[in-house]
């Protein structure tokens, strides 16, 4: 009895001592660019060690971060929170009901408030800024990205539950000695097809230490949290492993790994490339009629890329591989629409945008984008019956 009692008090003893080391998270204001205050919160480590810069959702503030920055001090990683400007603490017109023009401002200062940022982090005394990652959950997703490729020492990324763009995917893609840990529930109250679209990102990702996380409930990126407090462990664990335990050589080479996703995207992405990645589509369905491989969101990008550079009959192959690929999806019939518009086809165009708001009833996107694609659809339908006449 004395010695169990004993052992119970050197092991809360040693716990107690553990939490006691690591500082308490410190509030502090980071300067913008154009000088406006942006409030962060940094977690140090009790030891010199990594830095991981964790920016947040569009439906959150930094907050929402906190259980994985606190578990991430508690290992020797050093975690920096921060406000979004026009979020939480942070200055600048308030980001909720702002009109497009101020959404527009306020996502056109957001690089240069992270530059700040990550300036801010890998400048802290015990933080070691040959070792940084950097986290980002749904509109946070792309900026992490974007900040990642203006810092090609990023050791690793953590991206949860959100889109990016083209630039954004093939950074993904383009760079195999780069760890990523993607995450998403399949309840995400924003977009149904988020769940699959992270697990795309980590199979376009090359290399063999990315990791994936998916669970059936949980909502919306960070959200995940509550329900789901293993994520948390999970995230610290990549970050431990590829931070500290084996740290990420990005000059070191890596044998990347190939997947019926990755070898799809390398041919689409390619100028002249959509006739051979169909062909992969089709191999890929002939072999298994429910093979998933990409998601409806990046070929619907890479379409109207194609349209921007003149290749009009190349995007049109695109979207209509795209309503193939997803028959119920109404927003694949109004992109195939603007395609057959572009190329001059205005039957096509009109039967295309007609199949859209046929779908729409039933469509799994969120009430406020179907309220807005049946309002540009009846719009441009009348415009090409007016054109009939």
């Amino acid at each position: 009895m004395f010695r169990s009692t004993l052992l119970a008090l050197l092991l809360l003893s040693a716990a107690f001592a553990a939490t006691a080391q690591t500082p308490s998270p410190k509030e502090v204001d980071i300067a913008a660019p154009d000088g406006t205050k942006l409030r962060a919160t940094f977690f140090a480590a009790a030891k010199p060690g990594p830095g991981v810069l964790l920016l947040h959702m569009c439906n959150t503030a930094r907050k929402s971060w906190e259980p994985v920055a606190k578990e991430l001090s508690e290992k020797g990683i050093n975690a920096l929170t921060i406000d979004n400007r026009g979020f939480g603490e942070s200055g600048g017109p308030r980001f909720e009901g702002a009109s497009p023009d101020v959404l527009k401002q306020l996502n056109d200062k957001w690089p240069g408030d992270f530059e700040a940022a990550y300036d801010f982090l890998v400048a802290q005394p015990g933080v070691d800024k040959t070792r940084i990652a950097v986290g980002g959950g749904s509109c946070g997703v792309n900026n992490a990205l974007t900040l990642a490729e203006h810092h090609p020492d990023v050791k690793a990324l953590v991206l949860l539950a959100g889109g990016t763009d083209l630039a954004g995917i093939n950074y993904i893609a383009h760079k195999p000695e780069m760890p990523i840990f993607t995450a998403a529930a399949a309840d995400d109250e924003y977009n149904p097809a988020t769940l699959q679209l992270m697990q795309w990102f980590s199979e376009i990702s090359g290399n063999p230490r990315t990791k994936f996380s998916g669970f059936k409930d949980g909502r919306h990126g960070t959200e995940i949290f509550g329900p789901h407090p293993e994520l948390v462990d999970q995230i610290a664990a990549f970050m431990v492993d590829t931070l500290v335990t084996s740290p990420v050589d990005l000059k070191a080479a890596v044998t990347p790994r190939k997947t019926a996703a990755s070898e799809f995207w390398t041919l689409v992405n390619q100028p002249g490339g959509a006739t051979k990645a169909v062909a992969v589509f089709h191999e890929a369905r002939k072999r298994d009629p429910s093979a998933f491989v990409f998601p409806e969101f990046p070929i619907n990008l890479l379409g109207y890329a194609r349209i921007q550079a003149g290749a009009r009959d190349e995007a049109i192959e695109l979207f209509k591989l795209n309503t193939e690929a997803y028959p119920a999806s109404a927003n694949a019939q109004d992109s195939l629409s603007d395609g057959y518009l572009a190329a001059g086809k205005n039957d096509l165009a009109l039967a295309a945008e007609e199949k859209c708001l046929d779908l729409l009833p039933a469509d799994t996107n969120d009430a406020q984008f179907k309220t807005q694609l049946e309002q540009a659809a009846k719009e441009k339908i009348a415009k090409l019956k007016s054109a009939q006449k």
